[in-house]
């Protein structure tokens, strides 16, 4: 094990130092430092990560050429560029990307130590199957056969929605079209990714607001915000390079910060105000602040009239939460928030961020829908400076979401319904009967037929219940036997004592990762478990999208390591395995049987994902973006002059039409203030064109340049005749557009783009021109409420701010009212929260076995408000035992902080490898197991899901602690 301070790590045998082979020879400064990999930045970059370098001799060294190669970090969503410095076909040293106009030339702890992510020694080398309680190497072919036989009998025996593929946030673009893609043609929609346990009731809530459910402006638009509002985030550990952005709008601006969180962070101490609050009253602390807005008149009457719809009832809600009831709830004083309302008003444009403290509660989708009517009561959307800022937490999380990797949607938020499969069978060229055939059918309560294809499959929160569930309950006829994890780390889900049964009751589990995960370990198989070495995204090529919506390119470092291969080629193996590769791959060049070409999988998405304009950013496009990364306005992020003259950096979707049209990217969703071509947007209608006899189309205001200037709808084929447009089709365009539904072809599903090209060329949004909706009359709440958390210490409370009955989502039945019933406080009094830190990511797997960041945080710990502590008889650094009111149990250190109120426990989610006590260190393969384990907090997080995504509930549960 590691012990802090240490001054290095045995890992290998030391080598030389490339000083003592100089010691006889001759060689100029220059040539040792471009032959040794050491350019001037890399000398610190090496030395940062204890790294030894490995030529030869100082000739050789000073005769290698070193190759630098752009790509992009890993781990959050900023999409910091590294430099790779690679030698001899080894990655030797690394810099920041002083060109990228993300990261400036900076890099987090994270991002500094990339380049041990790839040549990692505790990576798995090659594949292995689990047989009589022992890890055997077995070949591809013979992991590839025995699974695919095995999956498909179960598919035989049981259907396709027994097997569950589990797909992932660290996929790039190209590797996460095909999968969801792949998850299509085997027949099911039991597909799913870490963004349903992070931000999917942001994509839910904000999509349903103003059309799209994404960041709507960006790190760098922050220079212009003049307050900054976080509420449920740390950037400062789980987005560091994001403080450059923040920061420079505080230094520059006088941006006051405002950081609202139940737990003290280290934003918190960068901020101007700080609120404590609650955990689990998101939705009254907003409410509270807006109590003073609505109070004294302060809201943006105009905006709310020209572009909100329903802010009246929002109004009549907000009303009841007069400061003495927003205190009781929350704890947090009216003066304060009238003192947080006044400086938001008095410093406008201001920009709300969020991120998972706001999303995961079972009423997540309520606080993310909160925040964003607080922005328009403020007149805060669609303006530099302002907008929604949701950083999102891995890489390509945001992609992921995109392209589909969801239980619920195609590629592109198309859906399930019969329209979205006939659009993507078209796109692919498949025989849409053959697709159907892949699907298992069902009998609904009246006898009828159901179509699994068209209904929503088991999202990632609940994979669980889907293999523990009675299928008499479920809808679907059996229940899961088969799990791929595939870039998913299992002790990132609460309830994992029941997880752990789960993984005992599958016919097989398959884990799919460059590092085993705890899914390697939990349980306690002999048998029917497979690790498969996948390659790091540092040793295969494609796009990945940043949190704003700004795609990069990522070119190959090294040649994929040890017996690893590119997730696509494993889609491949598996897809010839089950005999539909010739399908699958019909419209995509592959490089030979099993490798298909990365940048036609690009150009192949290029031509469906017409919904959120994912259809401009060719890969030729990108790569001259990263090329060019120089030419780009550090705070516009547009192109002064050079090759991308006018683009926004990373063409930011929607980026409209096909990539010959050339349309810039969108650097702030929804402002008015630049035409359609050029990066402007309006909200999106696609709510339709009136509720309740209200108008829901905007009212007088338009893009500039737009030839319809009022409100209208999103644009067809039928309102281009009615508008005299079409004849501005060319002939190609119009044929596809009769090929499709004729008249009746929207913007959506004209694979030509003409409708979209044309509609622009009227300075219009292809997608309509309407009101946000404040009130979302599809949801459970309409209008966002409080609601108590399932496992509340605040018994007085819950009836009058109960949760939901009792409900089918998903497939699955969902408790709510059932759960909260049961008063669990007396025997657990404490609040349970989680969070990152800045050195680990996600499940924590990877970066727990990189020794740079190991050595900086080798213990789990519960952090405890002294006062609780003494009144329990804990001391600082003890071992104490962490229980949740379901039984699961963590025994962890206890770091005695006032970072946390009396009455909460903040715990990191990042450890894994001990369970309720016990080290399973020897359960790892030999010399697979992360440097670093610990308890997962997740083991004692409980039962809860949000009314619409599903989304786990891990800010705010109970526990109780004692000392070990």
């Amino acid at each position: 094990m590691l012990r802090k301070k240490t001054n290095g790590v045995a890992r290998r045998p030391q080598r030389t130092s490339i000083l003592s082979q100089v010691g006889e020879k001759t060689v100029d400064r220059r040539a040792f430092l471009r032959g040794s990999g050491l350019t001037i930045g890399g000398l610190a970059a090496i030395s940062a990560t204890g790294g030894t370098v490995t030529p030869a001799s100082a000739q050789t060294a000073a005769n290698t050429a070193v190759e630098n190669i752009k790509s992009v970090c890993t781990h959050c969503s900023v999409g910091c560029t590294v430099v790779a410095e690679v030698q001899n076909g080894v990655w030797v040293g690394q810099e920041p990307g002083w060109d990228s106009p993300f990261n400036l030339g900076a890099h987090c702890a994270k991002g500094a130590s990339v380049r041990e992510h790839a040549h990692g020694e505790r990576r798995l080398k090659y594949p292995m199957k689990k047989e009589g309680g022992e890890w055997k190497r077995i070949s591809w072919e013979q992991a590839i056969d025995e699974i695919g036989d095995g999956m498909m009998n179960i598919r035989q025996e049981s259907g396709p929605d027994s097997v569950y593929w589990l797909g992932s946030a660290k996929h790039n673009n190209e590797q996460a079209y095909l999968f969801r893609k792949f998850a299509a043609y085997w027949g099911t929609n039991n597909v799913d990714h870490q963004a349903r346990i992070c931000h999917s009731t942001t994509v839910a809530g904000v999509a349903n607001t103003w059309g799209y459910g994404a960041m709507t402006n960006s790190y760098n638009d922050m220079h212009n915000s003049r307050a900054i509002f976080i509420i449920g985030g740390n950037p400062a550990e789980a987005h560091p390079v994001s403080l450059l952005h923040i920061l420079r709008a505080k230094e520059q601006n006088n941006a006051p910060l405002i950081v609202c969180d139940p737990r003290f962070t280290r934003t918190a101490a960068h901020a101007d105000e700080y609120v404590r609050f609650r955990p689990g009253t998101d939705v009254a602390l907003v409410w509270g602040i807006l109590w003073h807005i609505f109070d004294n008149g302060w809201e943006d009457k105009e905006f709310i009239r020209t572009r909100v719809w329903g802010m009246d009832q929002i109004r009549e809600e907000v009303a009841k939460w007069n400061p003495d009831e927003v205190e009781r709830v929350t704890g947090t004083p009216g003066s304060q928030l009238r003192r947080v309302a006044r400086t938001m008003v008095n410093n406008r444009p201001g920009t709300v961020v969020w991120c998972m403290g706001g999303t995961q509660h079972t009423n997540g989708n309520n606080n993310t829908r909160a925040y964003c009517v607080l922005q328009l009561a403020l007149g805060n959307m669609g303006t530099s400076g302002g907008g929604t800022n949701i950083f999102r937490g891995h890489d390509n999380v945001q992609g992921a979401t995109d392209l589909g990797v969801l239980s619920h949607t195609l590629p592109g938020y198309y859906g399930l319904s019969a329209g979205a499969w006939g659009h993507w069978s078209r796109v692919w060229g498949e025989d849409l009967d053959w697709l159907k055939g892949q699907f298992a059918t069902i009998k609904d309560k009246e006898g009828k037929d159901k179509p699994l294809m068209n209904e929503r499959g088991i999202p990632v929160s609940r994979w669980i219940d889907g293999v523990l569930e009675d299928p008499a309950n479920m809808d679907q006829d059996n229940n899961v036997r088969a799990m791929v994890l595939w870039g998913h780390a299992p002790n990132s889900q609460t309830r994992m004592t029941e997880m752990k049964t789960a993984m005992e009751k599958l016919d097989m589990l398959v884990v799919i990762d460059p590092y085993p995960t705890v899914s390697a370990v939990l349980h306690d198989r002999t048998d029917g478990v497979y690790l498969l070495p996948a390659c790091t995204q540092f040793e295969t090529r494609g796009s990945a999208t940043a949190s704003n919506r700004s795609l990069q390119w990522r070119d190959k470092v090294v040649d994929p390591l040890f017996e690893s291969l590119p997730d696509e080629v494993i889609m491949a193996k598996f897809a010839n395995k089950f005999g539909w590769a010739d399908r699958f791959f019909r419209n995509i060049e592959m490089e030979d049987p099993e490798t298909p070409n990365v940048e036609s999988i690009t150009r192949e998405f290029n031509s469906g994902l017409w919904t959120i304009g994912y259809t401009g950013q060719s890969p030729e496009r990108l790569k001259s973006h990263m090329a060019n990364q120089h030419t780009f306005d550090r705070t516009t992020l547009q192109a002064i002059g050079g090759p991308n003259d006018g683009e926004y950096y990373g063409l930011p979707w929607p980026c409209w039409g096909t990539p010959e049209m050339g349309h810039t990217g969108t650097p702030n969703l929804y402002d008015m203030s630049k035409p359609v071509a050029e990066g402007g947007l309006t909200f999106r209608a696609r709510f339709g064109v009136e509720r309740d006899g209200d108008n829901l189309l905007a009212e007088g205001v338009y893009s500039v340049g737009s030839e319809i200037q009022d409100g209208y709808p999103e644009f067809t084929m039928q309102m281009l005749m009615d508008l005299g447009w079409d004849g501005d089709l060319t002939d190609e365009e119009r044929a596809a557009i009769d090929a499709v539904a004729g008249p009746e072809t929207n913007w959506k599903t004209d694979l030509s783009g003409g409708i979209q090209r044309v509609a622009i060329k009227h300075g219009c949004a292809p997608f309509g021109n309407a009101k946000a909706r404040a009130v979302v009359w599809t949801f459970p709440d309409p209008i966002p409420l409080h609601r108590e958390p399932l496992y509340t210490n605040r018994r007085d409370l819950v009836e009058d701010y109960p949760t939901y009955e009792d409900r089918q989502a998903y497939r699955l039945p969902t408790l709510y009212a059932s759960i909260q019933k049961n008063d669990f406080s007396k025997d657990y009094p404490m609040i349970l929260t989680s969070g990152r830190l800045v050195e680990y990511e996600g499940g924590g797997d990877e970066t727990r076995s990189n020794p740079w960041l190991a050595e900086l945080q080798q213990d789990m710990f519960v952090e405890i408000n002294p006062r609780d502590a003494n009144n329990l008889g804990i001391r600082d650094g003890q071992q104490v035992w962490v229980e949740g009111p379901e039984g699961g149990k963590v025994k962890v250190m206890a770091m005695l902080t006032n970072r946390v109120g009396a009455g909460v426990a903040f715990m990191p989610f990042h450890f894994g490898g001990h369970f309720q006590g016990d080290d399973l260190r020897s359960k790892y393969p030999a010399g697979a197991d992360p440097y670093v384990l610990g308890e997962s907090s997740n083991t004692a997080q409980t039962y809860g899901y949000d009314s619409v995504t599903q989304m786990q509930e891990s800010k705010c549960t109970l526990c109780k602690i004692w000392a070990a």
